[in-house]
């Protein structure tokens, strides 16, 4: 099992600088099912966070009346459904209201999902999904999240013995359900077969809400502006999701210069963090 130790000049390499031939197209074009009615703000935090990391088109998608929401914050997004190069679905959507596959694929906006055969992170309410799509996935659980997806499958472990071995778990994870996974914490692995990535250890500050909305953001951004390297290099999208959660990292430390922060000031920092890291 190869471990690596993710650093700055590994992230400066998935980040995609554009050409003077590109367009909002050929950029990437994310689409994200995120927010509900019990959530709204994630909503918010993804797609102005995703914005914010670099990105052609986002399109927002909303079974709630979150549209509004969204193009107070952020006027650029898409409202539209259309083709996408990347999909983030579930931050802030209860895992309840959508806890198993058919279900999901009643409401029109994750049938979606499902045909169009794009780079995908599943957070949140959409972690059901995983292994059910035959497109490259990313899930990004944090332990209890995790905990739960695998008494799913009949592998009753704890958010406890989880965050005692973070590595194991994800590992196996991500061989059950043919996966890359990210597993949020204090020491957040990202697994893919048998590549493990280590990332630096996070300001403690991060645990705040909304902070893995802010995340699953960075991300969805980098999926849809990798979306041909992850097509054509399995290991793209493991290395995709450890350059998100370091840029994510880094903004934070901006943002706190060793104060509290709040998840809409580590958005407010994604930009000089990617200016920092790529300069």
């Amino acid at each position: 099992m190869a471990m690596k130790l993710w650093s700055a000049k590994d992230t400066a390499r998935c980040i995609i600088i554009p050409s003077d031939l590109d367009h909002k197209y050929s950029r990437g074009v994310l689409g994200v099912i995120t927010g509900s009615a019990q959530y709204p703000g994630a909503a918010v935090l993804t797609t102005s966070s995703a914005l914010a990391t670099g990105v052609g088109m986002l399109r927002f998608h909303s079974s709630s009346g979150l549209a509004h929401l969204v193009l107070h914050q952020s006027p650029e997004a898409v409202v539209q459904p259309g083709p996408v190069t990347a999909w983030l679905a579930g931050s802030g959507i209860h895992e309840r209201k959508y806890s198993d596959f058919t279900t999901f694929l009643r409401h029109r906006w994750f049938a979606l999902l499902s045909r169009q055969n794009v780079p995908t992170l599943l957070d949140a309410g959409a972690l059901s999904l995983a292994g059910k799509l035959s497109q490259p996935t990313l899930i990004t659980p944090h332990a209890g999240e995790l905990s739960k997806l695998l008494s799913r499958h009949s592998i009753n472990v704890s958010s406890e013995m989880i965050e005692s071995d973070p590595i194991k778990w994800a590992k196996k994870t991500a061989e059950l359900l043919n996966v890359t996974i990210l597993l949020k914490g204090s020491h957040t692995v990202v697994v893919q077969g048998e590549l493990v990535i280590s990332l630096p250890q996070a300001t403690p500050f991060l645990a705040t809400a909304g902070s893995g909305d802010v995340l699953a953001g960075i991300i969805g951004a980098l999926i849809a502006t990798n979306y041909i390297e992850i097509l054509n290099s399995p290991e793209r999208l493991a290395h995709v999701a450890a350059t998100g959660a370091y840029i994510h990292n880094q903004a934070a430390l901006l943002a706190s210069k060793g104060a509290p922060i709040s998840a809409s000031q580590i958005t407010n920092h994604i930009q000089e963090a990617i200016r920092k890291i790529i300069t």
